[in-house]
Order: C-alpha cells, then structure tokens, then sequence
C-alpha cells in the first residue's frame, strides 16, 4: 500500500528532528554519555526536541545561505550556546567541538550539512572559516574515537554528480581575484534525512520522487510512502501534526 507526502522545509527539518532523538545511539548517550549538537538549523530542532521547550532557532545558525543582498547579521548571531547534554544534564561554558576532548566510544556529535550525495552518503559542507570551521576541528577525532557522528540533512540539500570530485574541483588554486569559491568539505557518518526519519518513526519506506515549491515551500519534498496500512496512517497522522511548522525567518531590520 502506498501514499505520497510533501514537506517543505521546516517541516522536513522537525520531521528529522524527531526521529534523531530516538534513534538508539542517541538515546543511550543521553542516559550514559555525552551529545555534542554544533550550530546548525537542522541541530536547532533537535535541540529543540531534547530539551522540550523552543529555542531561538535563528541564533543557532553558524553558515546559512540567505537571498541575494540580506545582511549576514540578520540570521545567526550564535548568542544561544551550543547544547551539550553529560549524562543527560546540561554542560556549561563549552563549544562542541570542546567537548570531544572529553568523548569516546558511544558518546553522539552532530552536525548537518550543505550538501548530500545520497547514493554514496556522503556529505558536504561549505568552508568559509581558515581553519575548517567545526567539521574541520571535529572530524578526526569522531573517527579516531569512535564517536558516532550523525549528519540531519534534509533532501533538499541533494547534489547531482560526485560529491568528491565537486570538492576537488571547489579547491582548485585557480580562484578569481575578487571572488574565490568557497570550498566544499566531504564527510561521512550516519546521515538521517527524511527517509531515515520516516522509517524510524513509522517503519515505512520513503522515496524522494519530486521537490520544489512555491510561496514559500521552496526547497519541499514529495515523498511516495510504501508500508502497511497501519504503518501509514502513522505517516498520515505524522504529516498532519507537522503542518503547523513555521518557516525559520530571519530577523527584521
């Protein structure tokens, strides 16, 4: 049996949110270990979901991409420090990537993405900091140490072609004078995008068969649903109580 559903972007956002909060390896490191959530939207709903209780979404944003000629500053300003969760209680006075100094075997970090090459899950992420931003600081260690490290990334981050041969080429030495091409870094981990996060909380398969919108669901997704009924109607019932979500916006001025 089978159904289609659309998501735009915020809601696919929630929707993956809620599946990260309960997948195991989350769940065990909030009772036993350590979660280290960076800046990002997507984490900003994940915070969400783990605390109960809504945060200032924009202040959690470190790289965004916003309309042509809107200022930096009216989105991110990183006032909201990043949630760090020991034993499921609050740590104080620290960056994520601080933590990992402190994290091992078990222990969660998480950080989205800018891009996504599905097929080979792979993910990207654009580099403007000098030193590679947070992912730069904090890949080496998740894999030396073993830390599970979980990518959200919605499908509307999806790339066509070669995730690494798009980094290769993004890092040519040959940049304009004016203006260089921000450099794209490829990792890899356990990607949760909305597929993930339906079969997680309503055991269905998902299949991404269209996207794109208008007035304001640029970015959504059309999922065909495959399950059984009851399985379904779970995804239903799903959808409907995500059709409030509002559009991260970014601040007036």
């Amino acid at each position: 049996m089978q159904t289609s559903l659309v998501f735009a972007v915020a809601q696919s956002k929630r929707l993956i949110a809620k599946a990260v909060v309960q997948l195991p390896e989350v769940t065990h490191a909030r009772a036993k270990g350590i979660i280290a959530i960076g800046y990002g939207t997507t984490n900003a709903y994940i915070v969400e979901e783990l605390l109960g209780e809504p945060i200032p979404k924009g202040e959690y944003v470190a790289g965004r991409t916003l309309p042509p000629g809107m200022p930096g500053s009216r989105l991110g300003s990183g006032k909201y420090p990043e949630l760090i969760l020991k034993q499921g209680k609050r740590v104080e006075g620290k960056r994520a990537v601080e933590m990992l100094e402190e994290m091992g075997p078990g222990d969660v970090f998480i950080k989205g993405a800018n891009a996504l090459d599905y097929e080979r899950k792979i993910a990207g992420l654009l580099i403007g900091h000098p030193t590679g931003g947070t992912i730069g600081a904090a890949y080496g260690t998740c894999v030396s140490r073993k830390i599970h490290l979980l990518i959200p990334v919605g499908l509307e981050k999806l790339v066509c072609g070669d995730l690494i041969a798009l980094s290769n080429a993004s890092r040519r030495p040959d940049a304009h004078p004016g203006k260089a091409a921000v450099s794209l870094y490829p990792f890899t981990g356990t990607i949760i995008t909305e597929i993930e996060a339906l079969q997680t909380l309503c055991g269905v398969k998902a299949q991404l068969y269209s996207a794109g919108g208008v007035a304001g669901a640029e970015g959504a997704v059309w999922l065909l649903i495959e399950g059984e009924k009851a399985a379904l109607d779970k995804a239903l019932k799903l959808h409907e109580g995500l059709q409030g979500e509002a559009n991260l916006e970014a601040e007036a001025g």
